[in-house]
């Protein structure tokens, strides 16, 4: 049957057809099979994502065919994301390196970089930045490429994810404005202070963890779950950001399905719910003010959950 194929359009229909008939799970970058198919076929012959279509009917060499086969029967066999099984992925239009090491890259903050942060910085004068649980480095990186005056600090209690996150600083050729530290979050900046800081943490819960498609088990757990409702990390994050921030410091977190738990635990919180194209995703942004005026609730619950 595959000795049909040809063109790259053959294959990525190929490759589409067999994914649909697999019943396998889209959430690594791509939410269907037909762009899920594109990624790997043109990442395989080192093609950019944007190419012109016309190239669609170019036919691939005997190496090429054999080896874009051998990658789609991966993907199904084995359900490894496709970005594990290229190398590589996008984010907020950029390339960047993926493997085990860390989380496929994936986050609506990249919404939020692309587009400058508006309206949430439209007022304020950056400098300083932190990516804390970096993971890839996607998201710091991704920063200082869109905003070249900003100076970055990433950050990850992941050595692995951070031999990768450093490989990425010199593919996006970022040297001399990110800079990459191993922390438990801020453990490793004490002293430091920021403009903004963004996060992308763990928050899935324990059973979302057990309930996850097969996917998701080839990528590290440890940048996945963070306890029973997925917020262990996120209340040591408010506990001690505001010691971080700069005066006039924002802080914006990605919780996903774990944002309902947290505005229950902490309903006096004036968390602001960030909208994005396809709707709200879980992400909330809070003045440093807030931060200090809810000090008080905001550290008996972290408290608690340390204790407990």
């Amino acid at each position: 049957m595959t000795a049909e194929l040809a063109t790259i359009i053959d294959f990525i229909r190929y490759g589409a057809s067999r994914f649909s008939a697999a019943g396998l799970t889209f959430g690594h970058s791509h939410d269907n099979p037909i762009d899920e198919a594109t990624h790997l076929i043109l990442a395989s012959l080192h093609l950019p994502p944007d190419i012109p279509p016309a190239y669609g009917a170019g036919r691939l060499t005997a190496a090429e065919r054999e080896n874009v086969l051998a990658l789609i029967e991966r993907r199904v066999n084995e359900r490894l994301p496709v970005a594990y099984l290229v190398g590589e992925t996008w984010f907020a239009g950029l390339k960047f390196k993926s493997d085990r090491r860390a989380l496929v890259p994936r986050s609506p903050i990249a919404e939020l970089i692309e587009s400058g942060f508006a309206p949430w910085l439209d007022e304020r004068h950056i400098e300083r930045v932190l990516d804390l649980c970096t993971g890839s480095g996607c998201i710091g990186i991704a920063m200082a490429e869109y905003n070249p005056e900003w100076q970055v600090d990433i950050v990850d209690i992941s050595d692995e994810a951070l031999s990768l996150a450093r490989e990425n600083i010199v593919f996006q050729h970022v040297e001399k404005r990110v800079n990459a530290i191993q922390s438990d979050l801020f453990a490793g900046v004490r002293g430091q202070r920021y403009d903004l800081i963004v996060s992308n943490p763990p928050y899935v819960t324990d059973d979302e963890y057990a309930a996850l498609p097969g996917e998701y088990a080839h990528e590290p757990k440890l940048g996945l779950t963070s306890g029973a409702d997925g917020l262990d990390l996120c209340l040591r994050m408010l506990d001690e950001a505001a010691d971080q921030l700069t005066d006039d410091g924002l802080l914006i977190v990605e919780v996903g399905e774990s944002e309902h738990a947290l505005a229950a635990l902490l309903p006096e919180v004036p968390f602001i719910w960030i909208e994005f194209k396809v709707g709200q995703m879980g992400v909330f942004a809070l003045e440093r003010r807030d931060l200090i005026e809810h000090a008080a609730s905001i550290h008996a619950v972290a408290a608690a959950r340390r204790a407990g």
